[in-house]
C-alpha cells in the first residue's frame, strides 16, 4: 500500500483525531516538533504513531510508538522523544523491540499505555496526569522492555534505592508503579504485586506558614510589585488557599461574585469532585476589580491567545526575597490559609471542607494549631475548681 505525505503540521489530540482516511492510501502527518515523529492513518481509519530515525549504520526504520486510542498524542510524543535521546546515544530501539517478542507477556512499555489511556488521562487532574508522566520516564527508561511479570521486587528496591537524594520523588513512583501492577493483576499480566515488598523513606511533612508579621511583610511586598496580576494571584491564594493549579488556570465562569461562590469542577480539582466554596468579602472585592480590567475567560490570562498564567516561579522568587521570607513556597500560602483558621477557633472538619479535602486525616495535620480554644477550656474549668477550693476554706 502506497503512503501520501502531507505538508508537516503538530501533532496534538485535535489534528489527530480530526485527520481523514483516504481510500487506497496510507495519509502520514510529520510532526513539526519532534523530528522523525509521525502518525499513519490507514484507509480503515485506524491511526498508528511512529518515529522514524537512522541508526549509527546510518540505515532508516521506522518504530511503532503505539495506535491512537490505545495511546495518546502526548504520551506518543513524550515516547518520541524518549527514543530519539536513545538513538542519539547510539542505541537502536528496533533491535530492543524485536528482543521482546509479543508472546512473551505484556511489556512494562504496554503498561504504561494502558495506565495512561484507561486510568490516568480519563480520571486524573490534568497536573497530576502530566506528573505521572515525568515520574514514569525514570522507570521506563531503566525497565520499559521488560516483560510486567519480568519485575522482581529486587528490582524496585535498586531503582529506589537509586533516588534515595530525593526521598519523596522515590516514594512517588513506587506509589505510581503500586497502582499500575495493581491494575496489571486486574488485567491478568501478573498474579502479585512486586512493590509491596519496597519499604518507602521516612518523609517528614512541610508545615511552613506565614506569622502575623510575616504575612504584612508579604502584603507589603505585593502592594508594590510591578505586575498586579501576580500580585493579586498570591493574594487570593492566601486569601482562599486555593491549589495553585486550581487558581490559575480558574475561568470568570467559575465564579458567582453576588452570591460569593466558586464552582471548582470536578476535572479540575485533585480530588476529581465539584467543589463550592464560598469566597470573603476580601476576595471578593480584588476580583471585581480585576474583572473590570480584563476581556479574558481567565482571571489570569497568558502572554499567549486562549492560555493561562503558568507557574510564576520567578516572581515568587523576586517577591518572597523581598518580603524576607526565603523559605516560603508558594504552596505553604495554603498552608497560611488553614493555619490561621484553626488557630482562630474553627474546626478541622470546617476546614477541610474549606481546602476540598475528602478525608478527615488530611486536615489532622493542622490539629496541634487548635491548641488556643482547647487552653481557653481547661483554663475555664481551672478558674472554676479554683474558685470553689476557695469556697471551702
Amino acid at each position: 500500500m502506497s503512503s501520501r505525505k502531507l505538508n508537516k503540521v503538530k501533532l496534538t489530540k485535535r489534528v489527530v483525531e480530526s485527520a481523514l482516511p483516504h481510500p487506497g492510501l496510507r495519509v502520514v502527518l510529520w510532526d513539526t516538533e519532534v523530528t522523525g515523529f509521525c502518525v499513519r492513518v490507514y484507509p480503515t481509519g485506524k491511526k498508528t504513531y511512529f518515529l522514524q530515525y537512522r541508526n549509527k549504520n546510518k540505515e532508516t526504520h521506522k518504530v511503532k510508538i503505539g495506535v491512537h486510542g490505545s495511546i495518546t498524542t502526548e504520551l506518543a510524543r513524550q515516547k518520541a522523544i524518549e527514543l530519539s535521546l536513545n538513538i542519539g546515544a547510539g542505541e537502536d530501539p528496533s533491535i530492543k523491540i524485536k528482543a521482546v517478542p509479543a508472546n512473551t507477556g505484556q511489556s512494562m512499555q504496554e503498561l504504561a499505555d494502558k495506565y495512561f489511556s484507561l486510568h490516568a488521562q480519563p480520571k486524573k487532574a490534568p497536573q497530576s496526569y502530566k506528573e505521572d508522566i515525568g515520574k514514569m520516564n525514570a522507570v521506563l527508561k531503566r525497565y520499559g522492555h521488560l516483560r510486567v511479570d519480568a519485575i522482581t521486587t529486587l528490582d524496585l528496591q535498586k531503582l529506589h534505592s537509586d533516588l534515595h537524594k530525593t526521598p519523596v520523588h522515590a516514594n512517588r513512583i513506587m506509589a505510581l508503579l503500586s497502582k499500575m501492577f495493581n491494575l496489571a493483576i486486574q488485567w491478568g499480566w501478573r498474579p502479585d504485586n512486586p512493590v509491596k515488598g519496597v519499604t518507602k523513606y521516612k518523609e517528614q511533612k512541610r508545615h511552613r506558614w506565614l506569622d502575623d508579621e510575616e504575612s504584612q511583610r508579604l502584603f507589603s511586598t505585593l502592594d508594590a510589585y510591578h505586575n498586579q496580576s501576580v500580585a493579586n494571584a498570591i493574594r487570593l491564594l492566601i486569601l482562599t488557599g486555593a491549589r495553585k493549579n486550581e487558581l490559575l488556570s480558574a475561568t470568570w465562569d467559575q465564579f458567582d461574585l453576588e452570591k460569593g461562590v466558586w464552582t471548582k469542577k470536578a476535572h479540575l480539582t485533585k480530588q476529581r469532585k465539584m467543589e463550592h466554596v464560598p469566597v470573603s468579602s476580601v476576595a471578593l472585592e480584588i476580583l471585581k476589580k480585576m474583572k473590570e480590567r480584563t476581556d479574558s475567560s481567565f482571571l489570569f490570562p497568558g502572554k499567549a491567545p486562549g492560555k493561562y498564567l503558568k507557574d510564576p516561579k520567578k516572581a515568587w522568587h523576586t517577591i518572597r526575597k523581598k518580603a524576607d521570607i526565603p523559605d516560603v513556597h508558594i504552596h505553604d500560602l495554603r498552608h497560611t490559609y488553614a493555619s490561621h483558621l484553626v488557630s482562630s477557633g474553627l474546626s478541622l472538619s470546617i476546614v477541610g471542607k474549606l481546602l476540598g479535602h475528602t478525608q478527615a486525616s488530611t486536615t489532622q495535620r493542622y490539629a496541634h494549631l487548635a491548641d488556643a480554644p482547647l487552653r481557653e477550656a481547661t483554663e475555664l474549668l481551672g478558674n472554676k475548681m479554683k474558685t470553689l477550693s476557695n469556697t471551702a476554706k
